[in-house]
């Protein structure tokens, strides 16, 4: 049974990184055509998809984040995780992430993680 679960921490300085990783159980990272994405939603806004690993260790970046993201894997540890730098509020969000396998890049299954909330101070 697919489980995802983010941790990280919930609080974040402006102008520092905010790093994340999401520990996935029930299937590996490397599992054919999977990607493994992360996605935020800001308080009262839609979710945004911030980028994703390929199952070949290839990464997929949102344009309007790329300049900031910086995603990596351990496959050893069957782990993903996400850094944004840079941070300011704006950044403030609940993080979570998620596997599509087999349709498109943006075609997530279920489970998702539980969803991890960081917020970031000024």
């Amino acid at each position: 049974q697919l489980q995802l679960q983010e941790s990280g921490p919930g609080l974040v300085k402006s102008s520092q990184t905010l790093s994340l990783t999401c520990t996935v159980s029930g299937d590996s990272i490397t599992t054919t055509n999977s990607y493994w994405s992360w996605i935020r939603q800001p308080p009262g806004k839609a979710p945004e998809w911030i980028g994703a690993s390929h199952y070949a260790g290839n990464y997929y970046y949102n344009p309007s984040l790329q300049s900031r993201t910086s995603i990596s894997r351990d496959t050893s540890k069957n782990q993903f995780s996400l850094q944004l730098s840079a941070v300011t509020p704006e950044d403030t969000a609940i993080y979570d992430c998620a596997r599509s396998c087999g349709g498109g890049l943006l075609d997530f299954d279920a489970p998702w993680g539980q969803g991890t909330q960081v917020t970031v101070s000024s």
